[in-house]
């Protein structure tokens, strides 16, 4: 059995119930959509740089906005989407995992043509990464800090997600289940912060932690569809330059994650700027 015919003989998992519109057409539109228009990220993402950055400069000698109950909703929905998309997406990765094996994990993308509960929630996935851009707008109107990591992160994630949405790439069922479960516990965390409650610094730190070892983890299934692809003795649905740019993406994620850590957690500074920057931290980890 060759390559395409082991990927065709494709199984998905028995989801527990199937809502009407998680089987809608829509998907198929998306998606030949983004297949042919992914590249107008760029500009999308350059309104975004302008806007957050003229607005930063506007906010300079303005009164900055409280925004704590929008924040607490807006937090509060995009981790109840994430929580929702964790479960729908979740089993079909266990499912594969278990009936068919880590290279069809990476290299098969029939969590999209097969599955289509699963595909509903993979192309809201790639849709939210514009909506997500919101974050910033609260850093920027209540005059919190705005580091490198976070607008870097928000318009990476962006153009590789959307890129990777538009090959269907095998290796999305990893990225988009692992995103969504991180975000279910960091905009959960955001909601309650912005509802005033006091939270242990172990839960943020928890946090970044499960957010290191998904930048490790998507290195590796990236890295591996790199081989099989390079190695072209295995069919896989991905690109060379698809895996290249997630390998040095996620290694330039790890690199300033591990940074915020140490000087977030690890540094000897006296209390006070402690203090200081762990209010700076809690934007520094509205990532993806």
């Amino acid at each position: 059995m060759n390559g395409t015919e082991y990927f065709m003989n494709a199984t998905g998992p028995e989801h527990w119930v199937t809502f009407s519109f998680e089987t809608t057409d829509f998907i198929w539109d998306a998606h030949l959509w983004m297949k042919d228009y992914w590249w107008k990220c760029f500009y999308y993402t350059a309104v975004y740089l302008i806007v957050i950055f003229g607005g930063k400069r506007y906010m300079s000698d303005k009164p900055k906005f409280n925004l704590r109950n929008t924040l607490a909703l807006w937090s509060a929905s995009l981790g109840l989407f994430s929580i929702i998309g964790f479960m729908r997406t979740m089993p079909e990765l266990y499912h594969t995992l278990q009936h068919h094996g880590f290279y069809y994990s990476v290299c098969s993308n029939s969590y999209y043509t097969h599955d289509r509960v699963c595909a509903f929630w993979s192309c809201l996935f790639a849709l939210s990464k514009i909506i997500e851009l919101g974050d910033t707008v609260f850093i920027v109107l209540r005059k919190q800090p705005l580091i490198l990591l976070h607008w870097y992160h928000h318009i990476t994630v962006i153009y590789f997600t959307w890129h990777a949405y538009s090959l269907l790439v095998g290796t999305a069922r990893w990225y988009i289940v692992m995103n969504y479960f991180v975000h279910s516990w960091m905009y959960s965390y955001y909601a309650v912060k912005a509802m005033e409650f006091k939270l242990p610094k172990r839960f943020a730190m928890m946090i970044t932690t499960m957010q290191l070892l998904q930048m490790v983890v998507g290195a590796v299934v990236t890295g591996a569809t790199y081989y099989y692809v390079k190695k072209g003795q295995k069919e896989c649905h991905a690109t060379v330059l698809n895996s290249t740019f997630g390998l040095l993406m996620y290694l330039s994620y790890f690199i300033l994650f591990v940074r915020l850590f140490q000087k977030s957690y690890l540094s000897s500074n006296n209390e006070q700027k402690r203090q200081s920057q762990d209010h700076a931290y809690e934007n520094k980890i509205k990532t993806n």
